[in-house]
């Protein structure tokens, strides 16, 4: 009989104990011993990643540090053009938008003549009702003609050099329109006040005035074509000891927000002043 080799033996014990060794570790009996020999692994692991990060955030920082405050600046740049952007495209927007209505109001009346200008200045008086506009003599305007928007009536043309002119508006102090109540069929008089209201006066006493109800021009006094919008009524004052009723208007163009007007070139206002009879003295 053949005698086994002594390294047969042993690799059939170590074979056995490995198969061993496996089936203990497969029915969970070595868990306890592994726990124990992990957690101090685990434990200095931890350890050693918290102490390399650390160095490592401290060796990067200054360098991150300064790469991210260059970008931060490089957005916010970027912002502040955007947002300068923006704001040139809204102004540009809104400018189209008054140019638009402006032009549809002007298709809508054929029968008239305008030149549209843009509103640069106003006066600085709290007292006077006036605005600047960047078209003049140069450009066919005259003193007296009408100014209006898609709106309605701003007022007239009080003084004109080559390239501007000077606009009273209709809630000037020293400004009076003859104006109809569209609903009463009665006329009457628009005067501005010195702080930019308006009123009627000259209302009849019989004439039935309501609240909401529409004031246009007249067209007596050859001031301004008639069937233009002032506003509406907002108030009515009515006492039997007056003489006449007397009425708040709201004006339906909004004066502290004016960006372009309408001059009406082909009216000619007509001058009444040397036909009004003079007080005697």
């Amino acid at each position: 009989m053949k005698r086994i080799s002594p390294r047969i033996w042993q690799l059939g014990i170590v074979s056995l104990v490995i198969v061993g060794v496996v089936i203990l570790a497969l029915g969970g009996f070595f868990q306890p011993v592994i726990r124990t020999v992990s957690i101090p692994l685990v434990s200095a692991q931890r350890w050693f990643n918290t102490r390399y990060m650390a160095v490592y955030e401290f060796v990067t920082f200054p360098r991150d540090m300064a790469s991210i405050r260059d970008r931060n600046a490089e957005l916010e740049a970027q912002i502040a053009q955007l947002q300068g952007e923006n704001i040139q495209l809204q102004q540009q927007l809104a400018e189209a938008n008054v140019l638009y209505a402006l032009l549809d109001f002007a298709r809508s009346r054929p029968e008239n003549k305008y030149v549209a200008a843009a509103v640069i200045g106003r006066d600085p008086s709290p007292f006077l009702h006036y605005v600047i506009i960047d078209k003049g003599s140069d450009d066919g305007l005259r003193h007296g003609m009408p100014v209006v928007t898609q709106q309605g009536l701003v007022g007239r043309v009080d003084a004109v050099t080559a390239r501007a002119a000077r606009i009273q508006l209709i809630s000037d102090p020293a400004a009076v329109v003859n104006i109809s109540l569209a609903n009463a069929k009665v006329d009457a008089q628009l005067i501005g006040s010195l702080t930019g209201d308006l009123s009627l006066s000259m209302i009849p006493q019989d004439a039935i005035v309501e609240i909401d109800d529409l004031v246009l021009t007249s067209g007596l006094g050859g001031s301004y074509p008639a069937n233009v919008v002032v506003g509406k009524v907002v108030s009515v004052r009515k006492l039997e000891t007056d003489l006449f009723q007397s009425a708040g208007v709201q004006p339906i163009v909004d004066f502290s927000n004016l960006q372009a007007v309408l001059v009406i070139t082909n009216f000619k206002p007509v001058d009444i002043a040397p036909l009004i009879p003079t007080p005697i003295q």
